[in-house]
């Protein structure tokens, strides 16, 4: 979230320096607001269904890209793989068995960070309304971009054993 204004004062924010860091902060020292800017927890799925990874489309993108699903993680959530089930269940409307942390990745573009997991899940898929369509891979078969949540992808392949190699993705 980018501010302009002080959300406590409404003065015009300023930069200034914070241990070597620049930030926007407000100049009325009495009102003390500094910007912090801290990435947005994100959740991400490597969804195992029937064998298979389950890649989806959104339907706000232009290109035919797939990815893993997605969501944000919220203040109702009890935890990070709880958030995980619930995103899986919402957008592909199937039950996760379980949640297995596979790691963290910095999505500096979106300034956000991706815990994602493996979801074993069994149901039929009913794809949610923010979902275009969805793609049904053998493991051995796909291939992962080389930034976040494609890194957690790879780094979930190469645990079970598989060789994943990645997309060759024009720099956006």
């Amino acid at each position: 979230m980018s501010y302009q204004y002080c959300p406590q004062c409404a003065q015009l924010l300023q930069s200034r320096d914070d241990h070597g860091v620049t930030r926007l902060g407000c100049p009325d020292r009495d009102c003390g607001f500094v910007h912090w800017d801290n990435p947005v927890p994100v959740v991400a799925a490597v969804v195992e269904h029937e064998g298979h990874i389950i890649l989806a489309r959104n339907k706000a993108w232009s290109a035919p890209f797939y990815a893993l699903i997605t969501g944000f993680l919220e203040k109702t959530d009890s935890s990070p793989d709880e958030a995980v089930k619930r995103e899986v269940n919402e957008e592909l409307g199937l039950t996760a068995q379980t949640a297995h942390f596979i790691g963290h990745y910095r999505f500096e573009r979106q300034n956000q960070i991706i815990l994602a997991y493996h979801v074993p899940c069994t149901g039929h898929i009913v794809l949610g309304e923010e979902l275009a369509d969805y793609k049904r891979l053998e493991p051995a078969k796909v291939r992962y971009w080389p930034v976040a949540t494609g890194l957690a992808l790879r780094d979930w392949l190469v645990s079970q054993g598989y060789a994943p190699q990645a997309l060759d993705v024009p720099k956006l």
